[in-house]
């Protein structure tokens, strides 16, 4: 369904900070901040394959530009599923790359709507009034298996296949991308993050420094040190922006 409501809102402020985490040698982490244009990207892959992964979806995303505001869902989409195509010819190519793939999450702001786009389990949240709402859904087996009701949110957070990705950019020639559509309020604070930020630090918690932060570079900041206090497991990657008129 498409949304039709025009408004004055548009991004007003925003942030991005990537950081390789305590226990990774290199990052593969690869981000936009391109306003209106952000995206987020966690790369996969033996030696430096992942990081090739999510250069190429950075790339291809940072070069499109939705024709129409009522098409920008499907023209992320479209965006999304020729990264895909780019990082599979590549992999096909080249036996060193043979594998590597990279999720996405990638937003566009326009008119007061964010259209987004996502693949895999990195994720886009939104803080309205107080309150964080995830908007993308995990493609990853613990999610799967939370959303049928065989694991508990606790339950997933622990679980040994946790990092299990079921559906990433590059692994096939083809990709199914979700997109989603929202009508911004004045004051929304968008988040885009890989899993090195969600997978350590709990909701409860970035919805705190949301609404305690001052400037979104520092709130970037803060939530890249929680995620490196709780261990740093990963490579750790925050997006912020904010709307208002």
């Amino acid at each position: 369904m498409r949304l039709r409501k025009k408004s004055s809102l548009r991004v007003v402020e925003h942030a991005a900070l990537t950081d390789v985490g305590r226990q990774r040698e290199g990052n593969e982490d690869s981000m936009l901040d391109d306003s209106p244009l952000f995206v987020v990207a966690d790369g996969m892959g033996g030696a430096q394959a992942g990081e090739v992964a999510s250069g190429v979806a950075v790339e291809t995303m940072a070069s499109m530009r939705p024709d129409d505001d009522e098409t920008a869902e499907e023209d992320l989409a479209e965006a999304v599923r020729e990264a895909n195509r780019r990082i599979h010819t590549k992999a096909q190519d080249d036996r060193e790359l043979a594998g590597m793939g990279t999720t996405i999450t990638a937003a566009w702001v326009h008119d007061g709507r964010v259209a987004i786009g996502h693949v895999g389990d990195s994720r886009a949240y939104r803080w309205r009034e107080g309150e964080l709402a995830q908007l993308t859904d995990d493609h990853s087996l613990v999610a799967e298996l939370e959303r049928h009701g065989k694991l508990t949110a606790a339950e997933a957070r622990v679980h040994p296949q946790r990092s299990m990705i079921l559906r990433a950019l590059g692994i096939e020639a083809e990709v199914e991308v979700d997109t989603y559509g929202f009508i911004g309020e004045p004051g929304d604070v968008f988040l885009l993050c890989s899993d090195g930020l969600s997978g350590v630090v709990h909701d409860q918690v970035i919805e705190e420094v949301l609404k305690t932060a001052g400037p979104l570079d520092e709130a970037a900041a803060e939530l890249i040190e929680l995620a490196n206090l709780s261990g740093g497991p990963d490579n750790i990657t925050a997006v912020l922006f904010r709307l208002d008129t």
